[in-house]
């Protein structure tokens, strides 16, 4: 592998970055990048199959950003008549990546939940599926009472009940125009 796929720049590493991934088996005591070796227990135990879920309609991938993000907008996991989906934080961001109503809280929010939906029925599923969601917003003292409107809104239109569970953090998020970002977990039975 080198060096460049991983984004970094070994010659700028500290002495604290470089133990620690001597210790993870990254870097070699040559300082060079060793190869990868899958777990033997991966032998016996294959890791569970994951499926990506896309709605490129709505929403691009975050590895398509112009600063590059790894992870999945959403994973899909199926156990044996039941699959899972587990999307990840997602904010007023649209198909080409970029910001959608910068500065408009409520606007945003609404994007959110558009993208949210859109993910949700990549894989035949609806909110009646979602069983927990976190949301993450820049000033919960400034925006929650106007987010609580709208989600309450929003579940009442949609019919939910009972309400997924949910927690709200104040946070601040990767991009400083975003002003809300939801993460959500779903579950149905299998077709």
């Amino acid at each position: 592998m080198e060096e460049k796929q991983l984004m970094i720049d070994l010659s700028k590493l500290s002495d604290g970055e470089r133990v620690e991934m001597r210790k993870l088996g990254i870097l070699s005591d040559e300082n060079k990048i060793n190869g990868y070796v899958l777990p033997s227990l991966h032998m016996k135990r294959p890791p569970i199959e994951k499926h990506v879920v896309h709605a490129p309609h709505v929403i691009n991938e975050a590895y398509n950003y112009k600063k590059p993000s790894s992870f999945s907008r959403a994973l899909r996991l199926d156990f044996g008549g039941h699959k899972v989906l587990l999307i990840s934080g997602t904010a007023s961001v649209n198909e080409e990546g970029k910001a959608e109503h910068i500065g408009d809280f409520k606007a945003q929010l609404w994007r959110t939940y558009l993208n949210i939906t859109n993910l949700l029925a990549a894989e035949g599923m609806s909110w009646h599926d979602v069983v927990r969601t976190t949301n993450y917003l820049r000033d919960i003292e400034r925006d929650y009472a106007e987010f609580n409107k709208i989600r309450t809104s929003f579940y009442s239109w949609l019919n939910l009940d009972p309400l997924p569970a949910s927690t709200g953090i104040q946070a601040r998020l990767c991009w400083e125009t975003l002003l809300v970002e939801i993460e959500v977990y779903a579950i149905c039975k299998s077709n």
